[in-house]
């Protein structure tokens, strides 16, 4: 995958890099594409993918390449990727680039939004990928309890991978309990392997995948506006939200 530099860089503005996790699907790889495309259009300033898994440029092949540089890891979990793999690569592009936050539980209510198009539900499962670290695991558990909150209606965590219940036990556990019509959010940012195993979840009606919401967009910007403002010092590679 070649990189994706949307706008020229402007003088005493670092690049803004986007950390994102690969995929192997065209429409998942379009879908990252266009939200860097769609953040260098808002920003005005020069943006890039850098891709933590499946894709080159790798990110730290991407930061070797820009110098000093902000990258957003666009998670939505403290796993592996977050906390260790993004750290690396910092470190080992030279140690120039800082990394903000990541994006998080603060994309909820673009969840919401997309779950809001499905129609009417009893019940709803966050559908989630999954991870073998605990931390992001009680993160993903955090955001079902806010979205029953938000919807007003009960909800139960599932994972396509790494962790249980998986989806399908989730869904059917709402439907034991009493549940006709189940609904799956979709937690996830971007179409692919996994967007394909909620649709084959056993739900009643699944979310799309957040892709280029508005809100996505605008966390980023808040991040990388952020720490654009703080001085260019040299970074300590350590883990992010960690």
């Amino acid at each position: 995958m070649g990189r994706a530099s949307m706008t020229a860089a402007r003088s005493g503005v670092r690049p803004l890099v986007l950390a994102v996790h690969g995929t192997r699907s065209a429409e998942g790889t379009a879908t990252s594409q266009a939200l860097a495309t769609a953040v260098a259009e808002r920003l005005d300033v020069e943006t890039h993918l850098g891709w933590v898994d499946i894709h080159t440029p790798t990110l730290t092949d991407t930061l070797r390449r820009l110098g000093e540089a902000i990258v957003v890891p666009v998670f939505l979990t403290s796993g592996y990727h977050v906390t260790s793999d993004i750290p690396a690569a910092i470190a080992a592009a030279g140690g120039r680039a800082m990394a903000t936050p990541l994006v998080g539980a603060d994309v909820l209510p673009a969840v919401l939004d997309r779950l809001a198009a499905v129609g009417d539900y009893d019940a709803v499962v966050l559908g989630s990928a999954g991870s073998l670290r605990a931390r992001a695991l009680t993160q993903v558990r955090a955001v079902t309890s806010a979205l029953a909150a938000a919807v007003g209606r009960p909800a139960a965590t599932g994972y396509v991978t790494a962790a249980s219940p998986t989806v399908p036990e989730a869904v059917a556990a709402l439907r034991a309990a009493g549940h006709a019509r189940v609904a799956i959010a979709s937690y996830l940012l971007a179409p692919g392997r996994f967007s394909v195993a909620l649709e084959r979840a056993g739900a009643d009606a699944v979310s799309r995948p957040i892709g280029v919401h508005p809100l996505l967009i605008h966390l980023i910007e808040q991040r990388w506006r952020a720490a654009d403002a703080q001085p260019l010092t040299a970074f300590q590679p350590k883990a992010v939200n960690d």
